[in-house]
């Protein structure tokens, strides 16, 4: 019997082999790769040999500070207003170049909110990266429910037997199939600011009352396109997902529901949903990971504008790396981003652990 079982793990292993070599070849190594360039100031081409910075390179990505500004006052003590009653500030380069506050020596303003009288100022030292962080946050926040959750629904109403449910799964399923480029070029053209088929959809549904929006061009709007049109690219996939977790589920569980009268809300609560938690955790995971390699759409549909109100790590990664040839820069991105997932996964496995 133990030489038996050592035959099978030596089999087992054996197979599995080539799939732990291309991780290791493919993600283990370069994430050390990318780690060991992080602490230096690599450039791709650079007549400057290579040093060690140590943790510089995290500072300058991850520095932020809060700054409190007080409204100017005149020689009597009276706060000074402009021409519309608004109170003045210094500047807040006064404060960052000032050698009376090297700590923040090269941070720029991010944001700052009203507290009484002063001024909160948040400056950061990386301000496109801390916004490309923030664009990378929401769009996981928003797409992972909406997406997963559509898809859901989805899988539910074509999970029937009715003639030609089969043309409704091809549809639904085929901007899967289409690349991601081509997708974004299309859908560019539908977010166009002059003539583009949804400002003309818009306007013909509300008679001509409807301004014209430049849904690209707008830091208000830009985002939220993007993440319309990815959740709608999407969705098939992750549908099919949960259809080929509804279809695991027994129908026997579903004729005891019907015959002790379930509503269709009970029966899916109580016989549906359970069945499909396994499901819906390679759904969570899947959808959010993907959501933080969101690239293709930015480069082809904003390249990060308008007034990088839609950068994200990736693309910051990229340009940086290969755009501005900083390596060590692009590295450092890359190793916070895959930490970031890694806690982020780590956390989902965590909450939806089966407990007994």
């Amino acid at each position: 019997m133990g030489s038996k079982l050592t035959q099978s793990n030596r089999a087992g292993w054996a197979f599995a082999l080539p799939g732990f070599g291309l991780i290791a070849l493919f993600i283990i190594v370069p994430f050390f790769f990318a780690f060991a360039l992080s602490l230096t100031d690599q450039r791709l081409i650079s007549p400057n040999p290579t040093q060690y910075v140590g943790l510089e390179n995290y500072r300058n990505l991850l520095g932020l500070a809060v700054v409190t500004l007080e409204p100017e006052r005149d020689e009597s003590g009276e706060i000074v207003r402009d021409e519309d009653g608004a109170l003045q500030y210094p500047r807040v380069r006064s404060i960052t170049r000032s050698d009376e506050y090297s700590q923040y020596a090269g941070m720029r303003e991010w944001f700052r909110w009203q507290s009484g009288d002063n001024a909160r100022v948040v400056v950061a030292s990386d301000v496109i990266f801390m916004k490309a962080l923030v664009n990378t946050l929401t769009f996981v926040i928003v797409v992972a429910p909406v997406q997963g959750g559509l898809a859901l629904v989805l899988a539910l109403l074509i999970n029937q037997r009715l003639r030609g449910i089969n043309v409704f799964r091809t549809v639904f399923f085929m901007p899967v199939v289409v690349s991601i480029v081509v997708v974004s070029l299309l859908w560019r053209f539908i977010y166009d600011g002059n003539d583009g088929l949804l400002n003309n959809l818009l306007s013909g549904l509300t008679f001509g009352l409807f301004e014209p929006v430049d849904w690209l061009g707008n830091t208000d709007t830009a985002l939220g396109s993007i993440i319309a049109m990815s959740i709608w690219q999407a969705v098939g996939f992750h549908m099919v997902i949960w259809l080929a977790g509804l279809q695991t589920i027994s129908p026997t569980l579903y004729e005891a529901a019907a015959i002790e009268g379930a509503s269709k809300w009970q029966t899916f609560r109580y016989v549906t949903w359970p069945g499909l938690r396994n499901t819906a955790v390679l759904v969570l995971i899947v959808i959010t990971m993907q959501s933080f390699a969101l690239f293709a759409q930015i480069d082809v549909m904003t390249n990060g504008g308008p007034l990088d109100s839609t950068q994200t790590l990736v693309f910051q990664a990229v340009e940086r790396g290969y755009g501005k040839q900083d390596i060590s820069g692009g590295s450092t991105i890359s190793v916070i981003l895959f930490l970031l997932v890694l806690t982020i996964s780590l956390i989902q496995r965590y909450l939806t652990r089966e407990r007994t």
